[in-house]
């Protein structure tokens, strides 16, 4: 077969075949057709020369590149290409040896139509955004996060007190970040043990339910242990840093979620090592969809207005994929049809550089239903976590209610306090 055999601009893909959108742009010398023929060829069943293997019922399996638009081309899959309920092979497929074709100069996955039979192979999100609501009983408003920062350092008194000014101040989630696990200054077990028994003082005091996003990430078997504990304890989640553990960890640790009645907070670092740049590698849409079928039940997904790239279409997009139960095509934001039958709802996550004065916009770009998580936002008020903690929902407040910040803050000390410190800026 020649790279030409995996191209057919009059191709009609069926409901049933998975659908890719790629940006191609071929070195000189190449056509962008040869270009995406390789691309398809070297994601599903070619290679660089004939081979004599190659039968006419294994070329009825090639992907097709249907159809161009610029730099844009789709790629079609028949089903028979993919293990059905397996992440890890599906990325292997068409995320896999692509990106380092000498024929390309820029490659990047852009987004992924799943046809009905992939979408049910996957379990989806065990709690989603109405489960996850039940157990923190917040019915309406965002959901508020903080990670005690420094993020790393503290030990595990000084962590377990910033917890409790944090949540007696009125933040419903303590969070550790990505790269907090089990340090030699805040082991695991003790942090968490000492954390839950302070979650429940909070809880006595304030009146509000309380829970802690608490990271497991490590290798496997001490994750599972790990996610164990939590439950022992009487956590709710688990936070799990899903693409430096795997798409394979993270299969496994839904089912051990599911059995132990844990929902998933899945932290997304690494992705921009293979998402920032536009041109090449794969976008945080297609790690988001990936995530949502696998079944984690919140997911990071940018501020716009924080310290972290994050562009507003991105955002917006990530934002409708998690929460949608379906999705028209969207070519302006390169979005592909999206029909995810009856799969559960997954939460949003806007973090990295927000404090008081940023809630507004936040809400005015992604709605009531997300989680809004601030570390810096809150340990850096002046005033102390508490107060920063306070400020945070003041600011909450005053957005859903429509009353611009500088008016609520007269009423609201910690909000004032806050803005003075801050005012509007935004974190680079």
């Amino acid at each position: 077969m020649s790279f030409a055999d995996f191209v057919d601009k009059n191709y009609k893909p069926s409901k049933d075949e998975l659908v890719a959108l790629f940006y191609v742009e071929p070195i000189e010398g190449i056509s962008l057709e040869e270009a995406a023929g390789r691309v398809a060829s070297e994601s599903s069943n070619g290679t660089w020369t004939e081979v004599v293997t190659m039968s006419d019922r294994i070329r009825k399996l090639s992907a097709k590149a249907y159809e161009f638009n610029g730099f844009w081309v789709k790629i079609a899959y028949p089903l028979d290409l993919f293990e059905l309920g397996s992440m890890p092979q599906v990325w292997s497929s068409i995320a896999g040896n692509i990106f380092g074709m000498k024929a390309v100069k820029n490659l990047r996955l852009e987004d992924v139509y799943w046809p009905p039979d992939m979408v049910k192979s996957f379990v989806g999100p065990g709690k989603g955004i109405e489960g996850i609501r039940k157990v923190l009983k917040i019915e309406k408003r965002p959901i508020l996060a903080t990670v005690p920062k420094p993020k790393v350092g503290m030990t595990t008194e000084e962590h377990v007190k910033a917890a409790y000014e944090i949540w007696t101040g009125g933040v419903d989630l303590l969070k550790d970040d990505e790269n907090l696990t089990s340090q030699s200054f805040n082991r695991f077990e003790e942090r968490v043990r000492e954390s839950f028994k302070m979650r429940e003082r909070a809880e006595k005091e304030t009146g509000e339910r309380k829970s802690y996003l608490v990271n497991v990430t490590a290798p496997f078997y001490e994750m599972k242990r790990r996610a164990e504990l939590v439950a022992d304890l009487g956590g709710e989640f688990v936070m799990i840093d899903i693409l430096t553990a795997g798409w394979s960890a993270l299969h496994a640790m839904r089912e051990i979620a599911g059995d132990l009645g844990l929902a998933i907070h899945a932290h997304r670092a690494f992705h921009a090592a293979f998402t920032r740049n536009r041109k090449h590698g794969v976008s945080m849409k297609v790690v988001a969809e990936s995530a949502r079928l696998v079944g984690v039940d919140t997911i990071h997904v940018g501020t716009v207005v924080g310290k972290l790239v994050s562009p507003l279409e991105e955002v917006t997009a990530l934002a409708d994929i998690l929460r949608k139960d379906k999705l028209d095509e969207d070519w302006e934001r390169k979005i592909l049809p999206k029909d995810w039958l009856g799969m559960k709802r997954v939460l949003p996550v806007s973090s990295g550089g927000l404090h008081p004065g940023l809630v507004p916009d936040v809400l005015r770009m992604l709605g009531t239903e997300i989680m809004i998580q601030a570390g810096g936002g809150v340990l850096g008020h002046p005033g102390g976590p508490r107060k920063g903690a306070a400020a945070m929902r003041q600011a909450i407040t005053a957005a859903m209610e429509g009353i611009p910040l500088d008016e609520y803050a007269k009423d609201h000390k910690e909000l004032r306090g806050a803005l003075e410190h801050w005012g509007y800026m935004r974190p680079v």
